[in-house]
């Protein structure tokens, strides 16, 4: 369903981004001590704050461990697009700690618990610690294609193709944390936030619902999506899922053993 994905003990749920460094790099049980010694504190955010706020400084990273949020820009005409959908096990803070004030806007959808962690922390614990920048660089990588899936969406994906596509990542991204199903998973985004994701108005979107309903691609119900054959809705939306290469275990170095010294010919004298 997912290509090769790493079967996760049950236990690892309850920090779901843990799971997802898991499904890249080896944590021991140690290293899941370092990474939570740098957390500052665990937060409670409520539904619809402004977690980032663009044009400002934000030197913080928020590990979510339970909620929904979205990365967002507000146009001068008051339209909103929005960038990307933040679910558990994601990082608020990534891209916009990195630049010298914030590019984007996120906001609580629902209310949201989160670790709370100073980015000179985490800056040092790699400098530390190296393995904790690899897995954030693999998770830079991740992030960066689906944004390029995003502009396929938007540029040349019909609007039927985009929502499904849309259900079928949101479903992938869930399951990593235990969050969803095997065929299916609890729709967490109300449809306006869903319409601003895709570039789609509220009233197509329902009628997009409603034709993959009447195509048997999906069952929708009480907010549950339930794919009727996962197979053939990834063959409908081209979803090939390539999943990140695991970071390479450390290679030991390479001790060359130094040329034995030869003897010293020493010349008789005449």
């Amino acid at each position: 369903m997912h290509g090769r994905v790493r079967v996760i003990p049950e236990s690892t749920y309850d920090d779901p981004l843990v799971a997802r460094l898991d499904q890249h790099i080896e944590l021991s049980a140690a290293d899941i001590a370092l990474l939570g010694s740098v957390i500052d504190a665990s937060v409670t955010i409520s539904k619809r704050r402004d977690v980032v706020v663009d044009g400002y400084e934000f030197r913080k990273l928020y590990f979510i461990k339970d909620g929904f949020a979205a990365r967002y820009r507000l146009l001068p005409n008051g339209k909103r697009q929005i960038i990307n959908l933040l679910v558990p096990g994601d990082i608020i803070g990534v891209p916009s700690s990195f630049l010298d004030r914030a590019n984007f806007s996120v906001t609580a959808l629902t209310e949201m618990k989160v670790q709370a962690c100073l980015l000179d922390a985490f800056v040092d614990l790699c400098y530390r610690h190296p393995k904790f920048g690899l897995a954030l660089s693999w998770l830079a990588v991740e992030e960066a294609t689906n944004y390029a899936e995003r502009i396929v969406d938007i540029g040349r994906r019909t609007s039927i193709e985009r929502l499904a596509r849309f259900l079928i990542e949101m479903h992938s991204r869930l399951f990593v944390s235990g969050r969803a199903t095997a065929d299916g998973f609890d729709l967490p985004f109300s449809q306006e936030v869903m319409s601003d994701a895709l570039g789609l108005s509220v009233p197509h979107l329902n009628r997009m619902f409603a034709q993959l309903r009447m195509d048997g691609l999906i069952s929708l119900q009480d907010r549950h999506v339930k794919f009727c054959d996962i197979v053939v809705i990834q063959e409908f939306t081209h979803f090939h899922p390539r999943r990140l290469m695991r970071i390479p275990a450390r290679r030991k170095p390479i001790i060359e053993k130094p040329e034995p010294k030869r003897p010293c010919k020493v010349r008789a004298a005449r």
